[in-house]
């Protein structure tokens, strides 16, 4: 084991605890690697995506969305404040946009065996 960085512990199954930031990996295999990759990015994508759409239809009153949600609620027969109605729309998004930021923070936690630390790799001193 290398003394010029203690804290590291690659032998760990579940990883390592960086002192200095707090930040936890997760060592899995290459193949779950980049499953978690593809489909983290791909969920926060479409979360990121939607959010603005959402945050659109909640600015714009001549949004497809929103017509389509006023008139799905008409049909079932429940009227809607058009101000209380953006307000919702508008955390709808945010919460979409919270949501793809988390999954995204989340994986990127995961990293394959063998792959180091940018940090740790740097020559710095």
């Amino acid at each position: 084991m290398d003394d010029s960085f203690p804290d590291s512990d690659e032998s760990s199954p579940t990883g390592s605890a960086d002192a200095a930031t707090g930040r936890r990996d997760i060592v899995v295999p290459i193949r779950l690697y980049k499953t978690i990759t593809v489909f983290s990015t791909l969920i926060a994508t479409a979360c990121i995506l939607g959010g603005f759409i959402f945050i659109d239809a909640a600015t714009l009153q001549v949004s497809v969305l929103r017509r389509l949600l006023l008139r799905g609620l008409a049909v079932v027969g429940v009227g809607v404040d058009q101000e209380l109605f953006s307000g919702v729309l508008a955390i709808a998004g945010l919460s979409l946009m919270a949501a793809g930021t988390g999954v995204f923070v989340l994986s990127s936690r995961f990293r394959a065996p063998g792959m180091g630390n940018a940090q740790e790799d740097s020559d710095e001193i």
